[in-house]
């Protein structure tokens, strides 16, 4: 059991908080934070966010949330409410569908719910159906149709997987080639992005990482998000991704571009740090 000191004892003690909370999963994470709410009466997020600042503290207090409260929070970022409460998978679902509206609605609301089933099993027939579903709803420009939607949001990573592939070898192109048709439209830009997550996630990730560790400079926040959701996920991949696409280890990158107390907690979350 990992006893966790009040943070007005602490001195605001950086180090011991990366090693705490920089090499423990979401079970432990979510235990640390119980038993520091009944020790000292207070959530551990909001004594975080009191006593530390700028990108470590985001850092730090993104990876705290378990995976639920952290999609709930990035959903509503842009409304800037901040809440410690324990939402649920339906309060996302809530939250997106209060914020959105048309076609983003469609889209979004069926992609954050916990109905998406898990499965490695695929049904060819299916696949190769919806396949031509898909042709035809982009050859005639219906992307906000209810059936593409439903396809790309609710069917198994590995049934959209075969759909796709499917797709590609009967009509030729890649799905998100003929997603291009006007890269400025932000709905095909998510759309794109939804593709991606679903068959490419390292590549997706890559990209973005890429984008945020650049010689005009560091994007902190878009690193930060990336690292904080995907450590538990597939850094490793995303890792191994940008070395082959950049010619430099992630970690390396991550050190030239970053500093102090964040820098190490970065490379505590990719792995390159030892607890």
């Amino acid at each position: 059991m990992i006893i966790m000191y009040d943070l007005e004892g602490w001195g605001t003690n950086e180090k011991l908080i990366i090693s705490i909370l920089g090499h423990r999963n979401a079970v432990q994470r979510k235990l640390i934070r119980q038993t520091y709410a009944e020790t000292y009466g207070e959530d551990l997020l909001k004594a975080l966010d009191r006593e530390l600042t700028n990108d470590f503290e985001r850092l730090v207090v993104l990876w705290s949330l378990d995976p639920a409260e952290r999609d709930a929070y990035l959903a509503n970022e842009a409304t800037k409410r901040w809440d410690f409460k324990q939402p649920d998978k339906k309060s996302l679902e809530e939250d997106v569908a209060h914020h959105t509206t048309g076609d983003f609605r469609k889209l979004l609301v069926p992609l954050v719910s916990s109905y998406r089933y898990d499965g490695d099993e695929v049904n060819m027939t299916l696949a190769k159906a919806e396949a031509k579903i898909l042709h035809e709803k982009i050859s005639e420009k219906a992307y906000g149709h209810e059936d593409l939607i439903r396809i790309l949001a609710t069917r198994s990573k590995a049934q959209v997987n075969a759909t796709l592939n499917h797709y590609k070898n009967e009509f030729g192109n890649d799905i998100n080639k003929d997603l291009k048709t006007d890269p400025k439209d932000e709905f095909l830009t998510i759309l794109r992005a939804t593709v991606k997550c679903l068959t490419r996630p390292e590549k997706y990730f890559e990209k973005l990482l890429r984008l945020a560790i650049n010689k005009r400079g560091t994007d902190e926040g878009a690193l930060t998000r990336v690292v904080a959701t995907r450590a538990e996920v597939d850094m490793k991949f995303i890792g191994e991704e940008y070395q082959r696409r950049n010619s430099i280890p992630l970690n390396r990158a991550i050190v030239k571009d970053t500093t102090g107390d964040y820098e190490k907690m970065l490379l505590a979350l990719i792995g390159h740090v030892e607890a």
